[in-house]
């Protein structure tokens, strides 16, 4: 049997690579001579910039930065490898990403996208010809107000005095001056991979259906809404509902409006996979992600994995850490099963620090159904 391994990475657990790694274990104990061909996939979020210069033979620039509670962190951005332009690879989440957010200080309406637009300077420093932005894994709400300010650019209140950092602040912006930032941006292509399903604004903007998860309260989510809803009318009208605009907290706005171009994650992300070329021959493939949820359909891994497979007639199997509310939605998308890596009642600690662990078992187990199923046809 062929196996194609093609998963996405468990947040602030595993990265892509260990879930390969893990779920080819299970697979090697029910199939011992499979070959498994591993394909480990990123989407911008954490793990993109080390994924993406390994893949093309380039390397990782370390960095100190703003962290997304205003500490110092290291951070770092990769310069690819190969033919073409120059190319620097910047990863949200090294920055600003939740898992740089203690449990204790989740607030949203002030943490800050500062880091972000540090890397971009660095990798100006570098010479850049093209700066690819991958977007995933925020900790922030600030719609980018952060990076911008890195960058140069002043926002200001009603006094004429630089607001604070933080998404909450924007709600007092009144002004935004562009006139000082960075001019050798406007040198480099600036590419913004991002979910072109999250907008910034409106039932769907990025803080009614992200804050929560971030650590907002009820409250904190109207406080953003409206603080965005203010930023989009300094960034421009296309803001509000642009495809991509709301993707890591509002970054994907924030930088277009330094004319950055918003692009489908995967049209960028895969393009050093070469996975629609190892699909067809594959068995069967397999996908995991930390959820398998309603929102997987909507520009997450495991569906676009699936929704190329399923142009090759192959079967997905999707596993998870969580299997969470409307679920069945996958299988439109082409997601054959999904199963949970969690057997039995484990706190959320203890999952997250045995995730390779239980990947392989799951892995192991829902193989064995399998083949169960194939002796009975």
């Amino acid at each position: 049997m062929r196996f194609l391994v093609a998963p996405s990475g468990f947040k602030e657990s595993l990265d892509a690579c260990e879930v390969a790694d893990a779920i080819e274990q299970g697979i090697y104990r029910v199939v011992p001579g499979a070959v498994v061909d591993k394909a480990p996939l990123v989407d911008g979020g954490e793990g993109s910039a080390k994924a993406l210069a390994e893949a093309t033979g380039g390397r990782l620039v370390p960095v100190l930065v703003t962290g997304p509670v205003g500490e110092r962190i290291p951070s770092s951005f990769a310069l690819l490898g190969g033919p073409g332009p120059r190319t620097a690879v910047v990863e949200m989440a090294a920055a600003a990403g939740l898992r740089l957010v203690p449990n204790g200080h989740r607030d949203p309406a002030t943490t800050t996208t500062y880091g972000v637009g540090e890397l971009v300077l660095a990798a100006l420093d570098l010479g850049v010809d093209r700066i690819l932005v991958g977007c995933g894994d925020s900790g922030t709400s600030d719609g980018g107000a952060g990076a911008l300010q890195a960058l140069g650019a002043r926002i200001t209140d009603a006094q004429g005095r630089e607001i604070e950092r933080g998404g909450a602040a924007l709600l007092g912006a009144r002004a935004l001056d562009l006139s000082e930032v960075d001019p050798r941006l406007d040198k480099v292509e600036i590419t913004v991979a991002c979910n072109q399903h999250n907008v910034l604004c409106g039932d769907r903007g990025v803080a009614r259906v992200f804050g929560p998860q971030k650590g907002a309260t009820p409250a904190q989510v109207d406080l953003l809404g409206a603080a965005l809803d203010n930023w989009a009318d300094l960034l421009g009208p296309e803001a509000r509902t642009i495809p991509g605009g709301g993707a890591s907290g509002g970054l994907g706005a924030g930088l277009h409006a330094l004319n950055a171009t918003l692009v489908p994650r995967f049209e960028v992300m895969l393009e050093h996979s070469d996975l629609d070329a190892r699909l067809p021959h594959a068995d069967l493939v397999i996908t995991a992600e930390g959820a398998i949820d309603g929102q997987t359909p909507h520009g997450k891994v495991p569906a676009e994995v699936a929704r190329r497979a399923k142009k090759h007639g192959k079967p997905v199997i999707a596993l998870a850490g969580t299997i969470g509310e409307n679920a069945r939605a996958t299988h439109d998308v082409g997601i054959d099963a999904y199963a949970s890596i969690i057997a039995a009642p484990v706190a959320l600690d203890v999952a997250m620090a045995t995730a390779a662990e239980l990947l392989t078992d799951a892995t192991e187990r829902t193989l064995r159904l399998v083949l169960v199923g194939a002796a009975l046809t």
